[in-house]
């Protein structure tokens, strides 16, 4: 975690670092086990190139993630001059927390919601949606933009960012497994002394990878959202503003039409609250946690910082 005023939170630190080591972990096994099968079938020197293939989706997940989230929700950086009362809340609560001033930008859009991405501190950016700046009042802003300066902080971002490559490249292998693309390979290669198809092995090795990353980002990403909200809350002194703002972020997305959902649907395990309308999130699919356990996590922390001190 960045050194700053937010709380700390050794529970997400130790996911944090549990979910890289095995993912970590995984994409080496799938970067391997792809280049051994696909060499085994056609030759060592494209399996060496399948390998160097899946280091390149890595490493362009981590130089690129500011990029590939601005573009899928259609955002751009704005200026001071072009949007000065979010640049001085910002500022504000930067100097607060005692941490550097993210980029800004504005995505246009009538879907209420905000996020954070960026390989790092420096290169961070704090994104928050037209529909939400016409919706929030001041107060309530500032709450949205306390949580998502927390992930920054916190330095999760980078880490679902990284941590997220081998989930893309096993679903890459999967869907061209799925097309037939590896399958056109496979029945031109050797015949694996008689055991099962290149394309075949391929398959089952990246749906496998697949779904343990599916499950352990899931886990991961609804936690970091709690620890968000509890270090915005912590930070800004006013959680019942964020719970305000989250009952509001959730009630403006059921009344967006599907269409315009879509369009940032991309990004949605980035965003404050998930750009999906009319579906129960106490499922083990859900990117975010349900609405009422945050409520109930900001309740204890007003009652908390309600309760007379000495």
């Amino acid at each position: 975690m960045a050194r700053s005023r937010f709380v700390g939170d050794t529970g997400l630190t130790v996911r944090m670092t549990t979910v890289m080591f095995l993912l970590g972990a995984l994409f080496v096994a799938l970067v391997v086990g792809i280049a051994l099968v696909v060499g085994a079938g056609f030759g060592y020197g494209l399996g060496l190139l399948v390998g160097l293939g899946g280091i390149a989706v890595a490493f362009y997940q981590w130089a690129n993630s500011d990029k590939v989230a601005m573009r899928a929700m259609r955002a751009r950086e704005v200026t001071p001059a072009e949007a000065p009362e979010l640049h001085g809340m910002i500022d504000r609560l930067c100097a607060l927390a005692d941490m550097p001033k993210p980029r800004v930008g504005v995505a246009d859009t009538p879907v209420p919601n905000a996020f954070a991405t960026g390989r790092s501190p420096e290169r961070a950016v704090v994104c928050v949606t037209t529909g939400i700046l016409g919706m929030l009042t001041a107060e309530e802003l500032e709450g949205v933009l306390a949580h998502e300066l927390s992930h920054v902080a916190h330095r999760d971002v980078l880490v679902m960012t990284v941590a997220s490559s081998a989930g893309i490249a096993a679903g890459m292998l999967t869907q061209g497994s799925q097309y037939g693309a590896l399958g056109f390979f496979g029945g031109r290669g050797r015949d694996n002394n008689g055991g099962l198809p290149v394309w075949l092995l391929v398959l089952l090795v990246s749906l496998a990878v697949y779904a343990v990353s599916f499950v352990l980002l899931r886990l991961l990403s609804r936690y970091r959202e709690l620890a968000a909200d509890r270090a915005g809350a912590y930070l800004t002194m006013r959680p019942d503003a964020l719970a305000s703002a989250l009952q509001k972020i959730t009630g403006g997305i059921n009344q967006i039409p599907q269409r315009d959902l879509r369009q940032v649907g991309a990004a949605s395990a980035l965003c404050i609250a998930p750009a999906i309308s009319g579906v129960s999130l106490r499922t083990l699919t859900s990117t975010h946690p349900s609405l009422e356990q945050r409520l109930e996590q900001l309740a204890r922390i007003q009652a908390e910082l309600s309760r007379p001190t000495g």
